[in-house]
């Protein structure tokens, strides 16, 4: 009913940037709260940055000042402009988006992307 892709990862020198996006589709009311999650091997997944409906952001300490989370609400999209990237940023990205659906637009559900392999190195 609903589909998330990402699309953007890659391998990336320190200190250089990439522009993570999420495109959803389908059956698709309205989208609410959008957020991006990473996990890196043996680590546990966590909350990178998210952002409300109304434009509302937060961010991990780590990645503040650094990454810019945005959304397209007319294109369904939400972005991660990832700048100053470090080593220890790489991970796989996963974007998480509620969505109300045509049918059932009193409630959100939360959607998961595929994930994006963002890799820094030199």
């Amino acid at each position: 009913q609903v589909q998330l892709v990402e699309s953007g990862g890659g391998l990336v020198q320190p200190g250089g940037s990439l522009r993570l996006s999420c495109a959803a589709s389908g059956s698709i009311f309205r989208l609410d709260t959008m957020e991006w999650y990473r996990q890196a091997p043996g680590q546990q997944r966590e909350l990178v940055a998210g952002i409300t409906r109304s434009g509302s952001t937060n961010y991990a300490d780590s990645v503040k000042g650094r990454f810019t989370i945005s959304r397209d609400n007319a294109k369904n999209t939400v972005y991660l402009q990832m700048n100053s990237l470090k080593p220890e940023d790489a991970a796989v990205y996963y974007c998480n988006v509620m969505v109300r659906t045509y049918g059932d637009s009193y409630q959100s559900r939360a959607y998961w992307g595929q994930g994006t392999q963002v890799t820094v190195s030199s």
